[in-house]
């Protein structure tokens, strides 16, 4: 998702409709957030995704599911405190445990 943004910025794609359609969505699910290799942009185009999407900008209710294997104190440690914030303070977290079931097989 954060590579197709950065593409789209720097016009090596004219995909305005997959980043349109990111910030529009009704539902977006991230899945594995902190599996991704962090940069200084992509850090900048998470936090953009994320705020735009909590804050309605176009009048339009839009709901993001993030999952991770990340605790609390890793998000912390791997984003930044404006994304972090974001995480602890508009989302419901919900916690699983138990063995993965890719595991038994």
């Amino acid at each position: 998702m954060l590579d197709a943004i950065i593409d789209y910025r720097f016009n090596k794609n004219n995909s305005e409709s997959i980043y349109d359609s990111i910030l529009n969505v009704d539902l977006l699910i991230i899945d594995d957030l902190g599996t991704e290799s962090m940069n200084s942009m992509k850090f900048t185009e998470l936090f953009n995704v994320i705020n735009s999407r909590l804050l309605n900008q176009n009048n339009h209710v839009t709901k993001t599911i993030i999952s991770t294997n990340l605790n609390l104190q890793d998000l912390r440690n791997k984003y930044d405190e404006r994304i972090f914030s974001r995480f602890v303070g508009y989302y419901n977290i919900c916690r699983f445990f138990g063995e993965d079931i890719r595991f038994k097989k």
